[in-house]
């Protein structure tokens, strides 16, 4: 029974990868008791070793690419071969149809990490596939884990596509060049319900830290990212002089739900931009979220981050499914989420 509701509250909660109907054939051999996958598909590059980062069905985009980072960095350990594999094994952001030509959901985003197709690791003698776990694993918990080598292999190998490069810089010399821009990630939706993850702000912590900037440092603009219809209303009344970047909006839970053409491309793709937006920005408020963390990694400039501390839900997934609804209606005294509360 308990196994039962646990699947029934991840199904409702979270987004549902699509299946990939197409299989790898099957290795010469195989040892599933490690963590990764050994395997001899053919004989090909009898004296190089691939080592396929593959994350299925994976977490958010900047989860993903946090898991990317530390795995080349320990085929660059190892002296493997990296490649990533998001189109034998599907994530959150992979659709039915190619996308441009391409199958593989990582290279809709970033370019390829190696110069070797998956077609030709897929026929070549020593191959090693990741499990897709992060394993409690201190290095894939937050782009704040990374160290100065993680930093060099992310200069070395993640090359975000340029056409996402140039939408970002078309929006930002048009909205935000000369302005002072606070940058707002309102995160809503999964993050009410995800266990281990930090409390999402609420309406009011958002509003009274909007308030309380903005008095000091006189923002010309306020750059909104967030996932909710109704957050965005409430603020665009709150502060009229709001912008507002992404575009794609549903009314249910969970925005990978929704089944219009190339959703789950499109949400890919502008939380990228989004990223690359408040990486430009000197000031971002927020929750500890993955998004910040990234454009901070990514960032030139030294960020301001003012940061809304509501602390962490429960590991346990029955507990975390309700636990942040209940802390945010009742009182402080009784444990409930203090309004005014913020870094």
């Amino acid at each position: 029974m308990k196994e039962i509701l646990r699947k029934y509250l991840i199904n409702r909660r979270d987004a549902k990868v699509y299946f990939n109907k197409k299989k790898i054939k099957k290795s010469i051999s195989e040892n599933d008791k490690l963590y990764y996958k050994v395997l001899n598909y053919g004989k090909k590059n009898p004296k190089k070793i691939f080592y396929v980062i593959q994350r299925s069905p994976g977490g958010g985009m900047f989860s993903n690419l946090n898991y990317v980072i530390h795995h080349l960095y320990i085929a660059q350990k190892l002296n493997f071969i990296p490649i990533v594999d998001m189109e034998n094994y599907f994530t959150l952001y992979n659709e039915k149809i190619s996308i441009k030509g391409i199958k593989n959901s990582w290279n809709y985003y970033f370019e390829p990490v190696s110069r070797y197709s998956l077609k030709e690791v897929y026929s070549s003698k020593n191959v090693i596939i990741t499990d897709g776990k992060t394993r409690g694993n201190y290095y894939f918990d937050s782009f704040e884990n990374l160290n100065k080598e993680h930093k060099r292999i992310f200069k070395k190998f993640i090359k975000i596509k340029k056409f996402l490069i140039k939408e970002k810089d078309i929006f930002y010399k048009k909205n935000f060049f000369n302005k002072k821009v606070l940058g707002v990630h309102f995160r809503g939706t999964d993050y009410k319900n995800r266990e281990r993850h930090p409390y999402p702000a609420t309406k009011s912590q958002i509003v009274n830290l909007i308030h309380k900037l903005n008095n000091k440092y006189k923002y010309h603009k306020i750059f909104l990212v967030t996932e909710e219809k109704k957050y965005l209303k409430f603020l665009k009344n709150e502060f009229p002089n709001l912008i507002y970047y992404s575009k794609n909006f549903t009314k249910k839970n969970n925005i990978f739900f929704e089944e219009s053409k190339k959703i789950r491309y499109e949400i890919g793709k502008e939380n990228i931009v989004d990223m690359l937006l408040l990486s430009n920005l000197k000031h971002v408020i927020g929750v500890n979220s993955n998004v910040i963390a990234a454009a901070k990694y990514f960032s030139k400039k030294n960020i301001k981050f003012f940061m809304i501390k509501n602390g962490y839900n429960s590991k346990n997934i029955f507990i975390a499914s309700f636990k942040w609804y209940i802390k945010k209606i009742l009182p402080k005294f009784l444990g409930g989420i203090d309004n005014k509360r913020f870094n």
